[in-house]
């Protein structure tokens, strides 16, 4: 485009053009958040997000659901963000849709389609509980979870990092995958489809993982800070300061020749067990302690099932506070 100058001053083109380079900016950096801000004659729609390690991705079995669990899930609409590892390509992309068996370890998602595996994780009962604590209302659930992931740069290897400060190769890590997700969630104004837009009430951040900090002394000392810095920071990117923390303690099999699978998870325990002490947003669930293994690292299906329930009661009560 050519400049032109009038005087000392800027031509009214260059200015017009300045203005309309500023707006295409701010669209685009307010975008992406526009479903955590009121639109007016909108649907509300509480809004969870679940994110960890494998864990939270999910090893139970859709074989071993109940007849509770495999349908009847209307009003409840979950976006599962594709999971790659840090400096990969189509991070965070999906679809919205009912919310269906088959959103555990094996999912995965790209612009065009969600494809489903034969595992679950804690979103079918967790959904379904919540339907009975919040009866007649409408419920999304945002995934983004990646196995073996780390919330310290120095535990990454090759599973991933969730510390938003980790340049990695290229400089796209655990947290960037899960603001991508969070975009791409976003890009619908209208989930159901019901030719009304949709306003997100954050009421829950559901966090599972630990295990991948708890191998390492040094970096299971810093994982209350790690844990803090980063809920805060999930926090801001859905808009609400004081949106309900629900942390699932870690728990070990046991299944390895010294009897522990995690050198240091009682480490990993304290801080958490800290974190949920200190933050008065925040709960954590202690029922994996009892939980039965289908290997070393994975709760078997009922563990899961029993997750699920005890994570929307537990966040339930913190948004009753």
């Amino acid at each position: 485009m050519p400049v032109t100058l009038a005087g000392n001053g800027i031509s009214t083109q260059l200015k017009t053009y300045m203005r309309q380079q500023i707006l295409q900016i701010l669209v685009f950096i307010l975008l992406p958040f526009t479903l955590f801000g009121q639109l007016n004659h909108a649907d509300t729609v509480r809004v969870f997000y679940l994110g960890g390690q494998s864990n939270m991705d999910g090893y139970g079995y859709n074989a071993d659901l109940p007849d509770s669990l495999k349908g009847g899930y209307d009003n409840v609409w979950i976006f599962h963000g594709n999971a790659v590892a840090d400096n990969e390509k189509g991070g965070g992309l999906g679809k919205w849709e009912n919310l269906k068996a088959g959103h555990g370890t094996g999912f995965y998602a790209d612009a065009s389609a969600n494809h489903l595996s034969d595992r679950f994780g804690i979103e079918l009962s967790f959904a379904k509980h919540l339907q009975k604590l919040y009866p007649g209302e409408k419920i999304a659930l945002i995934k983004y979870s990646r196995s073996g992931s780390s919330i310290d740069s120095s535990a990454a290897r090759w599973f991933g990092s969730w510390e938003a400060d980790f340049k990695g190769g290229q400089g796209v890590n655990q947290y960037d995958h899960f603001l991508s997700t969070i975009r791409h969630a976003s890009d619908t104004r209208d989930i159901d489809g019901d030719g009304i837009n949709d306003y997100f009430k954050p009421c829950g951040i559901i966090w599972m993982q630990g295990e991948s900090d708890a191998l390492d002394e040094a970096v299971a000392l810093r994982y209350h800070a790690n844990l803090k810095r980063l809920m805060d920071l999930i926090r801001a990117a859905l808009r609400e300061d004081n949106v309900p923390v629900v942390i699932g303690k870690i728990s070990d099999s046991g299944d390895d020749k010294d009897g522990k699978v995690w050198d240091f998870g009682e480490l990993v325990q304290y801080a958490q067990e800290k974190y949920a002490i200190t933050d008065k947003r925040a709960a954590i669930v202690r029922s994996t302690q009892n939980y039965k293994y289908s290997d070393p690292y994975h709760y078997n299906s009922a563990g899961y099932i029993d997750l699920g329930i005890r994570f929307a009661e537990a966040v339930y009560r913190l948004n009753k506070k």
